[in-house]
């Protein structure tokens, strides 16, 4: 398999949907605002540099086939995972920990030092992977957030 990691363009959101859309954990993660293709275009106009996809050419498409994404941002100081999915068929042969690894090398280039991602509690696959790579659980921290938008769940 012959696996190539590219910057993400907004072109792309039809196709990165639908690879979310494969997965219930991260339709679980979406909401109809930020992860609209509005939302999505605002992201990577502020994270031009740090977000990732995972592609292999479908030749008999003449096409590219996108088999795993990461969106990656960061504040000045701290940078947050905010979207990691591999397509199912495609787990357990590294991509995932290809796109980490290309987003922490982006990030660091520009001079961030920490990076947090949120992984739901029950989503034991995606917690033994984040451990896996090196990624500590806090708990001394609380998690809070407010919906400033009517149409963007609260979450529970």
């Amino acid at each position: 398999m012959n696996i190539k990691i590219r910057s993400v363009v907004i072109e792309d959101y039809d196709r990165i949907y639908e690879l979310w859309n494969s997965t219930e954990q991260s339709r679980r993660a979406m909401n109809p605002v930020d992860d609209s293709r509005d939302g999505i275009e605002r992201y990577l106009k502020r994270n031009p540099t740090t977000c990732f996809l995972a592609y292999m050419n479908d030749d008999a498409k003449n096409d590219e086939m996108i088999v795993g994404v990461i969106l990656t941002g960061h504040d000045g100081r701290r940078a947050i995972v905010h979207h990691m999915c591999v397509h199912p068929d495609y787990r357990r042969q590294g991509i995932a920990g290809m796109l980490v690894r290309k987003a922490e090398d982006a990030l660091r280039k520009e001079g961030i030092s920490k990076i947090f991602g949120l992984v739901f509690k029950d989503n034991n696959e995606a917690n033994v992977f984040w451990e896996e790579q090196g990624y500590t659980l806090r708990t001394n921290l609380n998690y809070r957030n407010k919906s400033l938008n009517e149409n963007v769940p609260q979450g529970e």
